[in-house]
C-alpha cells in the first residue's frame, strides 16, 4: 500500500468516526444532563403517548407541569393544611424549589390562611449535593410577619414542608433573610440550622 492510500485509509476512517459521534451525541447528551431527583412526575421518562404531536410543535413548546404540595394554614383549625397546586417544571431543581416557594407567596387559592407576607420576595434558592435547600428570602419576610410563635411556626414549616414534601431529593431547609443566615423570623423559632420536615404542624382531622 502507498503512502498516499494510506492517508486516504485513515481520512476515510475519522470521518466515518465523526460522523458515529454526530449521529450519537444527542443521546450522550440526555444521558450526560438527566434531571436532579425531585419528584416521581420530574424524574420519569416521557412516555410515547405523552409526546407532543407535530400540531402541537407546530403551535409551540407546551408548558410541562408538577403537582407541588404546599402547606398553608388551615382557615378553622390550628396548624396547616396542604393544598396541591400545578407548577412549572424545570429540570432545575434550585429553579424549581424557588417557584414553590413564590407559589406560597402568592397564598392560597382555595380560602387557606397566607403564611408570608405577601411583600415577600424570594431572592434566590439553591441546593447542596447534601439535600440542603437555602431558601433566600426578602426583609418583607420579617417587616411584614405578625409576630407570635404560633405565627413564625407556620410560617417556617410552611417553607421546609413545601419543599421537603414535594421533592424526596431535598431533605432539610435553612431560611435566610437579604442573603444572611438569619436568628429567628419573630424571635421563637430557631434559623441557624437547616431544619428537618415537621408533621406534627399539621392541623388535626375535623370531627364529623
Amino acid at each position: 500500500m502507498t503512502s498516499r492510500t494510506a492517508n486516504l485509509v485513515t481520512v476515510a476512517g475519522l470521518v466515518s468516526l465523526l460522523a458515529a459521534v454526530t449521529l450519537t451525541a444527542p443521546r450522550w447528551a440526555r444521558m450526560l444532563t438527566r434531571p436532579v431527583g425531585g419528584t416521581e412526575e420530574e424524574t420519569a421518562e416521557p412516555s410515547a403517548a405523552g409526546a407532543p404531536g407535530k400540531e402541537e410543535e407546530a403551535a409551540g413548546v407546551v408548558e410541562r407541569k408538577i403537582n407541588a404540595k404546599l402547606f398553608f394554614q388551615s382557615a378553622d383549625r390550628r396548624g396547616l393544611v396542604i393544598e396541591e397546586r400545578p407548577v412549572a417544571f424545570s429540570t432545575d431543581l434550585s429553579r424549581q424549589l424557588r417557584s414553590v416557594v413564590e407559589e406560597l407567596v402568592r397564598g392560597s387559592k382555595i380560602g387557606l390562611g397566607s403564611t408570608l407576607a405577601p411583600e415577600t420576595r424570594v431572592l434566590d434558592v439553591f441546593v447542596t449535593p447534601r439535600g440542603i435547600a437555602y431558601v433566600d428570602l426578602s426583609k418583607e419576610a420579617v417587616a411584614g410577619h405578625p409576630g407570635g410563635s404560633e405565627a413564625e411556626l407556620m410560617t417556617v414549616y410552611s417553607v421546609v414542608n413545601s419543599l421537603t414534601t414535594s421533592f424526596p431529593a431535598v431533605k432539610r431547609v435553612q431560611i435566610l433573610v437579604e442573603d444572611r443566615p438569619a436568628e429567628t423570623l419573630a424571635g421563637h423559632i430557631d434559623l441557624t440550622r437547616p431544619l428537618l420536615p415537621d408533621m406534627t404542624v399539621l392541623a388535626a382531622s375535623p370531627v364529623s
